[in-house]
């Protein structure tokens, strides 16, 4: 569960985060708005990159504006970018594990991680292939796989459907819904893709300036008038 509290993020005298209040306790939530709304800051947030003027930040009870970005790692959370943190020259195989070297695990453990990762991404048959000779989705599967080792507690993934051709993206949807399922952590997904939103989110959060625009069910929040003049452009 994500508890933030009168969070305020300001950049000079704009504020990009306006006294947040919300409470997310779904397996997958979506975070959505249009550009300049205060997605991207509100991550930063949540990984340690941007510190707020003010406010408090929870994550199934614990403190997590206290933790330098390192120990959130250590303490389960995980992030995605919209470039793909891949490490080229190494196997599909040595991305995963790497991330090992850096959160908690049982010792002789690891082989067993990093093949029920790859599994469950689809990239087990790839296991060996390097870094740069993977298309766009299975990258995006790949920065999915290194998340999952290491006793996640909470998925931030930014944009991962972007480019991805209808089929990648059913695929991607089946992945993303059951990460719960799989490991026990929570995702908070952030999309422009609104089918994608809709398919994996049961909560979603909107986000207008800084400010919450909208937090609920995820059908009843796409279906908002607010939210649709707003974000979809419809009134």
């Amino acid at each position: 569960m994500i508890r933030i509290s009168d969070l305020t993020v300001a950049f000079g005298g704009v504020k990009a985060i306006d006294a947040l209040t919300a409470e997310l306790d779904a397996p997958v939530c979506g975070l959505i708005g249009p550009n300049g709304a205060g997605k991207t800051t509100l991550v930063n947030v949540l990984s340690g990159l941007v510190l707020p003027r003010s406010g408090t930040v929870a994550v199934d009870g614990a403190d997590l504006l206290g933790l330098k970005p390192i120990e959130r790692v250590r303490f389960g959370l995980r992030r995605s970018f919209q470039t793909e943190q891949v490490v080229e020259d190494l196997s599909v195989w040595d991305n995963v594990r790497a991330l090992l070297d850096h959160v908690p695990h049982a010792r002789g453990d690891a082989v067993a991680q990093v093949t029920r990762a790859l599994a469950y991404t689809g990239l087990l048959d790839a296991a060996t292939v390097l870094g740069h000779r993977l298309n766009l989705f299975q990258r995006r599967m790949l920065e999915i796989a290194k998340s999952l080792v290491g006793a996640p507690k909470l998925l931030l993934l930014d944009e991962p459907g972007a480019g991805l051709t209808e089929q990648e993206a059913g695929a991607l949807r089946r992945v993303i819904g059951s990460v719960h399922a799989f490991c026990g952590a929570q995702v908070l997904l952030i999309d422009h893709d609104v089918d994608l939103i809709a398919a994996t989110c049961t909560q979603t959060l909107v986000l207008d300036f800084g400010r919450r625009l909208a937090l609920g069910p995820t059908r009843e929040v796409l279906d908002d008038p607010a939210v649709r003049k707003a974000y979809l452009g419809t009134e």
